[in-house]
């Protein structure tokens, strides 16, 4: 017993002194160790406009670009922009006003822009042709969608042969006229030429990814979020295997577009942090939880964003019951650039936004694996990222390896 009774003192110590070594840590904040980072261009910001789903996979391309050997080259997202309005206002008269209008949008707005219309550098084309030096859309939104309300109203009963005309002319106003040929590095482009040539891109590499059981799994489907106008399908995957594919998907050079809610309290804006904090309230005293319930949500968000802490285990049933009840909404677009470790050990995505360059990591946030896997939405990433035994089972079209067993 005496000495047993020794060896649980000298436990307790010693766990003591573990537990305070690492709440000494803890009251540092935040501090990452990065495992892998990929070559991405400069942190952008879509300013006041709702365009992130452009500027997003705009970034995702930029790296596939640097990721295949091609020169890094800044691209244009607000070109796209113009061409996704284009062909929204054509679908929403189409549908006499039965669409989503507004300017959300997904990943695949920006691949079919770019199959359809080509792309051009950022330098080409600014979408800045209305008297301002950063974007704001609010004036645009609002011109576009009474404009496409008159129309679907049909006040002649018959819808005139000018309209899509005087649309595209409020889209020329606002943004600028799309270039038809454009000189870059001495060589003169068109949007179609400098898209297939400079980019060397083949768009229809690309794939979606999402995790949902009101689906069944290895099939596709278009996910039921406002922004999917265009019916983009997502291959369905169990949460585990999504997750596993990511994390990965980093290590083989892989970066991915990333669709999220942000609205959660452990997306701290200021800190650049995106974390699941497991808040127990049947741990509180009733003192506790009257403080913590009358405390302001800014500073609620500190507290819980401040330091690392245990995070909530995150299931696929608890998963689909924060998007049945619409507590995941698709609200933002980002961009995964890489991995890192905090200084327990946590795992987490690197993240680079379009909110231009602010908070702690100069425009870049870093996402846990817990919270990508409570609150992503959708991803878009190169189907080579998937293993090639998951390509068969989906039916994904590939090059197979000859001779030998393929990677996986």
């Amino acid at each position: 017993m005496n000495k047993f009774a020794t060896l649980t003192v000298g436990a307790l110590l010693a766990f003591a002194t573990v537990a305070s070594a690492q709440e000494n840590k803890t009251e540092e904040g935040f501090k990452f160790t990065e495992l892998k980072r990929l070559p991405a261009t400069s942190v952008k910001s879509q300013d006041r406009a709702g365009t992130c789903w452009s500027w997003s996979t705009i970034s995702f391309l930029e790296s596939e670009m640097m990721r295949l050997g091609k020169d890094s080259v800044s691209l244009a997202p607000l070109y796209v922009v113009w061409n996704t309005y284009h062909e929204k206002g054509v679908k929403y008269v189409r549908m006499q006003g039965k669409l989503n209008f507004g300017q959300g949008g997904a990943s695949a707005d920006v691949t079919w822009a770019i199959k359809e219309h080509g792309i051009v550098p950022l330098e080409i084309y600014s979408g800045l042709n209305y008297g301002e030096d950063v974007h704001v859309h609010g004036e645009l939104d609002a011109v576009l969608k009474n404009y496409v309300d008159a129309i679907v109203s049909n006040p002649n009963k018959k819808i005139s042969t000018a309209w899509l005309r005087g649309y595209d002319a409020v889209l020329d106003a606002y943004l600028g006229e799309k270039p038809e040929t454009f000189t870059w590095k001495g060589k003169e482009y068109t949007p179609q030429t400098f898209a297939t040539e400079a980019c060397g891109l083949n768009m229809d590499d690309y794939v979606s990814l999402t995790s949902f059981t009101h689906h069944p799994f290895y099939t596709k489907f278009a996910l039921e979020v406002p922004d999917n106008w265009i019916g983009e399908e997502s291959y369905n995957l169990p949460l585990e295997e999504l997750m596993d594919i990511l994390d990965k998907a980093i290590d083989n050079g892989y970066t991915f577009s990333w669709g999220s809610d942000v609205s959660e309290v452990g997306f701290s804006r200021g800190g650049s942090i995106a974390i699941v904090p497991d808040v127990n309230m049947e741990e509180m005293s009733d003192a506790e939880i009257a403080k913590w319930v009358s405390m302001p949500a800014s500073k609620r968000q500190a507290e819980l964003t401040k330091k690392p802490g245990k995070e909530k285990t995150i299931t696929q049933e608890l998963r689909q019951q924060e998007f049945d009840s619409q507590l995941t909404t698709d609200d933002h677009g980002m961009h995964v650039i890489g991995k890192a470790v905090d200084q327990l050990g946590n795992k987490y995505f690197i993240v680079k936004n379009s909110w231009g360059d602010y908070g702690e990591y100069d425009g870049y946030l870093y996402a846990s694996y817990p919270f990508v896997a409570f609150k992503t939405t959708s991803v878009m990433i190169h189907k080579d990222a998937l293993p090639d035994e998951l390509k068969d089972k989906l039916g994904i079209p590939y090059e197979k390896t000859k001779g030998k067993k393929a990677k996986k």
